[in-house]
């Protein structure tokens, strides 16, 4: 018996029955708290036959596992960083897939009166001025990059913040539940705000402001850095993440009738 299993065995293999492939994606906290990805890998699958295992970490923590070759590809929210992953050579080029918008949350009561602020340097500046409570991921990833180079637009240094000012180290997700538990002001994508289900008293209360575009890009990792990467399958996603078959999955996902992701990659 034990021989006949075995031979039945070998002979799936032989057959072409083979495990599907496989390779690591490293992609961001707002976008896995989106959901999008929900919808995606299960096409993937039945389209490339390809298992893609997602890392979820920060923008920063995505570029350092690209940069140490231990994901095959990334895809992340933060041109700066993106460009200087480029520079170093650990990538081979950068494509964009997507993007949305950072938004400002806050207490409904809106103690820091940010509805009314003619831009986010000036909502920034009314929260600094009342101290009122405000939440950073402080995590090093594409929101916390953003963050930080809103609050340096608007001429202030959170080095200096006092108590209203809490970095919690952690992801979207949990950083919006910290900030719905203290009812305080955070800056979040439009995506994970949206797909996010505690949102108590919160309520977005600032968007609009050009500077808060929010781009998604893909960026598979350079096999001259790391040769044992999987560039073939690595290049079969990113024509499959630039598809027609994308771009109408991407703009139909919609919570509550609004969308989360809008595509632009380049067909």
């Amino acid at each position: 018996m034990k021989q006949m299993l075995l031979g039945a065995f070998a002979s799936l293999m032989l057959s072409g029955a083979a495990l599907a492939e496989e390779m690591k994606l490293a992609v961001t906290t707002s976008f896995h708290n989106s959901g999008l990805a929900e919808v995606l890998l299960p096409e993937i699958k039945a389209d490339l036959d390809l298992d893609l295992q997602l890392l979820v970490v920060g923008t920063g923590q995505a570029i350092r596992l690209g940069e140490a070759g231990d994901v095959d590809a990334i895809l992340v929210h933060s041109q700066r960083a993106e460009e200087k992953f480029l520079a170093g050579g650990y990538g081979s080029h950068r494509r964009e897939i997507m993007y949305n918008d950072f938004v400002f949350v806050g207490p409904g009561s809106d103690e820091a009166g940010i509805q009314e602020a003619k831009d986010a340097a000036a909502a920034l500046q009314s929260i600094a001025e009342v101290g009122a409570p405000f939440v950073s991921r402080g995590d090093d990833s594409g929101t916390h990059k953003k963050e930080l180079s809103l609050w340096a637009a608007a001429n202030l240094d959170p080095q200096g913040f006092g108590a209203w000012y809490r970095a919690v180290g952690a992801g979207m997700g949990a950083a919006l539940n910290t900030a719905a538990g203290m009812e305080a002001y955070i800056i979040a994508d439009r995506a994970s705000w949206l797909n996010f289900g505690n949102k108590g008293n919160l309520k977005l209360l600032f968007a609009g402001d050009p500077v808060l575009f929010n781009q998604y890009a893909y960026l598979p990792v350079s096999s001259d850095k790391h040769p044992h990467v999987k560039t073939e399958l690595a290049q079969q996603l990113e024509a499959w993440l630039t598809s027609d078959k994308a771009r109408d999955l991407i703009n139909g996902y919609q919570i509550e009738g609004e969308a989360l992701f809008v595509f632009n990659a380049q067909q």
